[in-house]
Order: structure tokens, then C-alpha cells, then sequence
């Protein structure tokens, strides 16, 4: 059995892309992009497992179990969700996975591999979905972030998300394109 074998298929999408950025290429994630995708999820999860005293076999033994499901969770609670590999002139660098079904987009999973980190890509990136939000006219993003990753959380409040609620391990995040539309004269938001 591969490590792949037994993980469920991404859904079905019944539309072409429905977002379009100009940072990078995004393309829907198939079964064959499993494996980077569970070499990146690795990546997101070096830093936490440096510092743990396991062998090596151990620790990636853990990654991969943790991988699979985080895959399994996602397929199964997020249905409607853009599982979309992010690619910069046909090589992969990240993943974007993003709920465009509701009125405010759900941003479920964003991450770039290490050597494409801090080069404003995911900023970019960011900004290009908030620009296709508000030419959509919809009216905001939402996203989480794990308290103990301050710099996603830096990113995100570099680009106009705030703090909109806590759990014990997550922030809860969101952007609402009124806040970022520019405001009349008189100072008012223009939104009724």
C-alpha cells in the first residue's frame, strides 16, 4: 500500500477556475499531487518537531499520519472548497485551499514550500484574492491561523485581515472589503 493509496479524492469541481490571480498559477489538486503536498505539509511542521527527542522514522511517521488526516478532514468538512496547488512557471510551490461558496470566501489552508517564503509571494497572493473578492462584490474573507505561528499572523494583518476572534489555539481572522473601499468625503464608511 502506497502512502497515498488509501486517502480519499479531492471533489469534483464542476466549474473552471473561479479565481484568477496574477502572482502565481493555481490549478486544482489532483491524487498525483499527494505526495508534494505531503512534503509540504512536512515543511509547515519542521520547526514543532525539531524540537521533539523522536528518531527520525518516528517523527515522519507522525507527519505522514497527521497529513493523512488533515486530508481526510478537509475533503469530508469542506465539500465545496477550491483545493488548488499553487505553481510558479510549472513547478510547485504551495497550496491554496479556499471556500468560494459563500458570500465570505473561506480561506481554509494557504502555505508555500520553505524556499519560496518571504518573498512577498504570499502577500501577493493575498492581495490578488482580496482584489478578486471585491471585483466579485463580495463582501469579505475569513481565515484561522494557529496562535503559535506569529509570522502568518503578521502576514495576514500586513494585508488588511484583523483579529475577529480567538479560540484556544486558533485566531480567527477576516478581511471585509467595505474597510478597504475608499471612503466618501464626509467620512462616512458607504456602507449602509
Amino acid at each position: 500500500m502506497t502512502q497515498t493509496g488509501q486517502l480519499p479524492k479531492f471533489p469534483a469541481r464542476t466549474v473552471g477556475n473561479r479565481l484568477f490571480v496574477t502572482t502565481c498559477t493555481l490549478r486544482p489538486a489532483g491524487l498525483d499531487d499527494l505526495t508534494f503536498l505531503r512534503q509540504l505539509y512536512h515543511s509547515f511542521r519542521a520547526d514543532e518537531l525539531a524540537r521533539v527527542p523522536w528518531p527520525p522514522q518516528d517523527k515522519q511517521a507522525f507527519l505522514n499520519q497527521q497529513f493523512n488526516l488533515q486530508h481526510r478532514y478537509y475533503i469530508a468538512a469542506f465539500p465545496q472548497t477550491d483545493f488548488l496547488i499553487i505553481e510558479r512557471e510549472g513547478v510547485r510551490i504551495g497550496r491554496l485551499y479556499i471556500d468560494l461558496s459563500a458570500d465570505i470566501w473561506h480561506i481554509i489552508d494557504i502555505g508555500l514550500l520553505p524556499e519560496w517564503r518571504n518573498r512577498g509571494i504570499g502577500l501577493a497572493l493575498l492581495n490578488d484574492i482580496k482584489a478578486a473578492a471585491m471585483a466579485g462584490q463580495n463582501p469579505g474573507i475569513i481565515l484561522h491561523v494557529d496562535k503559535a505561528n506569529g509570522r502568518a499572523r503578521k502576514l495576514y494583518q500586513a494585508s488588511g485581515f484583523e483579529v475577529a476572534g480567538a479560540t484556544e489555539t486558533h485566531i480567527r481572522m477576516q478581511w471585509l472589503s467595505y474597510e478597504a473601499m475608499p471612503k466618501p468625503a464626509d467620512g462616512r464608511s458607504g456602507v449602509n
